[in-house]
């Protein structure tokens, strides 16, 4: 069947509007407390392995690659499919997994405090009937997948987008803690957009068994950023 121009821009159109929660969603000003957080960046600026435009992409790629960004693709995408299926047990499940991997209590507040506040939010402004509920603390990339599921949007399209947030966020962080200025950060952010998508496209058909990680100097990080002299960040 042959498409005519109009026919091809109204489909255009209505796969804009598919996607356009995402860009609320995934928005600073989302009511989730995003800017509070680092993943622990901050204690990596202070013990110096983040000191300029070079080591943040580094720390950043291995973030996405061999740890956080990885993972939560791949639990994004489980919880996305539970909610399609209708699966609540299987998203109990998911989203269990997800809270349990958190490897300090500041990172467990970092995903749980988000989630929470983002599912309270969609369900105010984006309300669905195929958002299936999920009592107390709900771990953030559960949590994008759950409402990308109920309004969907497409998983791969979700995923790209919940990914490169995280890399927004940590850029952002970067820039307050001064050892990049605002045009680096644009450049670091157009620069790992590749690497988001490389990522996404392995993760999203894994099982949940293919979750691991390998930033351990991040994660040990974490806990001495509890102990952190001074702090911006609340993780």
């Amino acid at each position: 069947m042959i498409m005519n121009e109009r026919t091809q821009d109204l489909l255009t159109s209505r796969e804009a509007v598919t996607i356009l929660p995402l860009f609320a969603w995934l928005s600073p000003s989302y009511p989730v407390g995003c800017y509070a957080y680092s993943h622990t960046l901050e204690w990596a600026v202070e013990a110096g392995d983040v000191k300029d435009e070079a080591t943040l992409v580094a720390w950043l790629t291995d973030m996405l690659t061999l740890g956080v960004g990885r993972n939560d693709a791949i639990l994004l995408s489980h919880a996305y499919r539970a909610v399609r299926n209708g699966d609540g047990f299987a998203l109990e499940d998911v989203n269990a997994l997800a809270l349990a991997l958190s490897p300090s209590a500041e990172l467990y507040l970092e995903t749980s405090q988000q989630g929470r506040s983002f599912i309270d939010a969609t369900l105010a402004a984006w309300p669905s009937p195929r958002l299936l509920s999920l009592e107390g603390d709900v771990a953030f990339p559960v949590a994008i997948g759950m409402a990308a599921a109920a309004h969907d949007i497409p998983l791969p399209t979700a995923a790209c987008a919940y990914l490169f947030g995280i890399v927004q966020n940590f850029v952002s962080a970067a820039i307050r803690l001064a050892p990049i200025g605002q045009t680096t950060g644009i450049r670091i952010s157009a620069s790992l957009a590749v690497t988001v998508q490389k990522v996404v496209g392995e993760a999203l058909d894994l099982p949940l068994d293919g979750i691991g990680s390998a930033t351990f100097r991040a994660d040990l990080g974490s806990f001495h950023h509890e102990n952190q002299y001074t702090r911006l960040f609340r993780s």
